[in-house]
């Protein structure tokens, strides 16, 4: 009698483990197949979290995540008694080989990060790179991303977008690595500190132009949420006054505008020219690299050009 009251304790104590709770109903969570799931979770407001997300972090074996602290107050406020334990950059040489042995086992490992999207300017892209490389299933459970939110609120163009992560500290390294940039054709989205926004703002001003368009996306989902949209001459001249700035941002800057398509005298004349000092293969190249032009479309005018005939 006694040994089937203590496995009646233990059971119920696996269910509740095995749960979450939701407008003070408790839901029990099914118990996780054998995967890496890399778990999407609110980037400032706690009720950004999916139903499935939830059921994934409570249902897990092992729940991994970059501050347990941080994933502490999100497990309270859902009623989750699954025990995170940590893996972020200074202690993955440790943690990570504990995760795989995990997996190894057979076992179920849900990885969170402070806020967002795993594997977004965090290691957790290591971890799930060995999972792939040992043969273990690897799950993403989408939901909450702050480079998403900033594309969708900023106004600007989502066709075709960049995500490229913290811009360097240093000056002439943020400047070397927005010149990277300047010619992409997509919208750009960075992580910035409120502290440096003023000088990377004032560098992109300048290396992309003041007149391009821009939003400054700070504090997404919270309370003090803002969207400062303009251009970069604007912007700049904003954070130029010395504004106090705080919280997590994301800098979003329009795709550059297309260039007209040149007019096909001038296109002609350009040709000739260039065809006069080399052969017509190198002629066309050139072309093709001032005029944005296929060369192949420029190589068939100069021979047109030129009668049919060839160097």
């Amino acid at each position: 009698m006694a040994l089937d009251k203590q496995q009646s304790t233990e059971a119920a104590e696996k269910e509740r483990h095995r749960s979450f709770r939701l407008h003070n109903a408790s839901i029990p969570a099914r118990p996780l197949e054998p995967a890496l799931y890399l778990v999407a979770t609110p980037i400032g407001n706690l009720a950004d979290i999916t139903l499935r997300a939830l059921e994934t972090i409570a249902g897990a074996d092992l729940l991994a995540c970059e501050d347990t602290r941080v994933t502490r107050v999100l497990l309270d406020r859902y009623g989750i008694v699954n025990r995170p334990v940590a893996y972020h950059e200074h202690n993955a040489a440790e943690a990570g080989p504990r995760l795989l042995a995990a997996l190894a086992e057979g076992k179920s490992v849900a990885l969170v990060s402070d806020a967002g999207t795993p594997l977004v300017s965090d290691p957790g892209y290591r971890l799930a790179q060995l999972a792939i490389d040992a043969g273990h299933k690897v799950v993403p459970i989408p939901g909450p991303s702050a480079p998403l939110a900033a594309l969708v609120g900023s106004g600007l163009p989502s066709d075709a977008f960049l995500f490229a992560g913290f811009l360097p500290t240093k000056d002439k390294a943020r400047r070397d690595r927005l010149r990277e940039f300047a010619g992409v054709p997509a919208t750009l989205l960075f992580f910035e500190s409120p502290h440096r926004i003023a000088a990377t703002v004032a560098a992109a001003a300048e290396i992309f132009g003041a007149e391009r368009k821009a939003a400054v996306c700070r504090e997404l989902t919270k309370t003090f949420e803002e969207f400062r949209r303009g251009t970069l001459g604007a912007l700049r001249a904003f954070y130029d006054q010395g504004a106090n700035v705080k919280g997590e941002i994301v800098l979003v800057v329009a795709p550059p505008d297309a260039k007209p398509a040149p007019a096909a005298e001038d296109v002609d004349a350009l040709l000739n020219a260039l065809a006069r000092d080399m052969p017509m293969g190198k002629a066309a190249t050139e072309a093709a690299r001032q005029t944005g032009l296929p060369r192949k479309e420029l190589y068939d005018r100069l021979l047109g050009l030129k009668g049919g005939h060839e160097d």
